[in-house]
């Protein structure tokens, strides 16, 4: 879904509108999947998240680098509002069995 929503076909939309879905599609999934330690699976998510973000921004504005010096992690969650699900509680004690 991630993919879906920084695919070619969204470059007509803006930059917060493209951030905001991936945060509601991002924070709906963390609180579906919140039981138990899910640090590991909260930081693959994250990083894809950053990562087809990034490569979404990098084909809409037409750059041929990486984008990682244009778009930085900080970046990405400070100015643009990306949300960082490692940042959300990690694991939550009546979830351990």
């Amino acid at each position: 879904e991630i993919s879906d929503q920084t695919s070619r076909r969204w470059f007509w939309t803006d930059v917060e509108d493209r951030v905001a879905r991936l945060n509601r599609m991002l924070l709906g999934w963390s609180n579906y999947f919140c039981l138990g330690p899910v640090s590991p699976a909260y930081r693959a998510v994250d990083r894809h998240a950053r990562d087809r973000l990034r490569q979404w921004l990098r084909r809409k504005h037409k750059l041929k680098s990486r984008g990682t010096s244009r778009f930085p992690d900080q970046y990405l969650h400070d100015v643009l509002g990306l949300v960082r699900l490692s940042d959300r509680p990690r694991s939550l004690p009546w979830a351990k069995a």
